[in-house]
């Protein structure tokens, strides 16, 4: 039988953190793939698009605006996730297109709201 769950696609550096993630997502009935970079994300071939993309701003080479800059349109919706929120990483999220940010530790309500406003706000395939 074919998984029709929805693809939300995770870039978070973090291992411990991914993994939670993967986790919230798989059990509010999201399929997942997750990676560590932007740079790991960037290799993937998979032809899916996905229904919203989950990014740590802060990553190892290119961060998460960068990562979202650098996407064709039209770009899935993305909730945006930082431990460092401050003036210089909302105008980075801005800056990209970014509407959605979170700050860590965030509840597991609140994330899955943020995906359902970007994902409103964006045109899902």
């Amino acid at each position: 039988m074919k998984d029709t769950r929805q693809l939300i696609i995770v870039v978070e550096d973090d291992a411990g953190m991914r993994r939670a993630l993967q986790r919230l997502l798989s059990v509010s009935g999201f399929e997942t793939l997750a990676f560590a970079s932007a740079e790991a994300f960037a290799h993937v071939n998979d032809p899916r698009v996905p229904y919203c993309l989950v990014l740590d701003v802060q990553l190892p080479g290119a961060s998460g605006p960068q990562l979202y800059e650098q996407l064709v349109y039209p770009r899935p919706p993305a909730v945006f996730i930082t431990s460092r929120d401050g003036p210089a990483t909302r105008n980075a999220v801005t800056s990209a297109g970014g509407d959605e940010l979170l700050s860590k530790p965030f509840l597991a309500e609140d994330l899955l709201d943020a995906i359902s406003r970007a994902v409103l706000r964006g045109s899902p395939p």
